[in-house]
């Protein structure tokens, strides 16, 4: 399915913005637990998290968020080992998912995006394993949590089908 790099289509925009998951508050963590496998997806998310002693199994940011610089997250973990990959918006490169696939397939860590990494919530739905929970930012409202499933897989496959493949 990731062959080649993918492009959002203009006429489908609204159908990638609709919300995934179940809500997920600040407030909520203090009683939260992963399932399995914590992934975050955002710099918000990912800082947030950060803040509540919880360091995910891996986190994908851009430095940025609602397009304005979000620098904390990234001083956060300046220091710390990191791949760096190109992914413009609306896209989704092979250059991320392989990525995303080695640090799932090994040990974690951090993802920094060189453009915007917001489409990166799908492939990470398809690599990460059964039962993981991916936590990504629902701009200006909440965090939202997805545990990986059959349905949410074939939901996001389905989407996929609708990108187009870049030459």
């Amino acid at each position: 399915m990731f062959e080649k790099d993918l492009v959002l289509p203009k006429k489908d925009r609204q159908v990638f913005k609709e919300q995934l998951g179940t809500e997920l508050y600040d407030s909520d963590l203090e009683e939260f637990h992963a399932q399995t496998t914590l992934i975050t997806v955002g710099d918000v998310v990912s800082l947030t998290f950060r803040k509540h002693g919880m360091t995910p199994f891996l986190s994908i940011y851009d430095g940025m968020t609602e397009r304005r610089e979000m620098t904390e997250f990234a001083i956060l973990v300046e220091d710390e080992e990191k791949d760096e990959v190109v992914n413009p918006a609306g896209k989704i490169t092979r250059e991320l998912v392989d990525c995303i696939r080695r640090r799932i397939e090994g040990s974690g860590g951090l993802i920094k995006v060189d453009g915007e990494e917001d489409l990166a919530l799908m492939p990470v739905i398809l690599l990460a394993p059964l039962g993981s929970d991916i936590i990504y930012g629902w701009p200006g409202k909440c965090m939202m949590r997805i545990t990986t499933d059959e349905s949410i897989r074939s939901k996001i496959e389905q989407m996929l089908f609708r990108m187009e493949e870049e030459e």
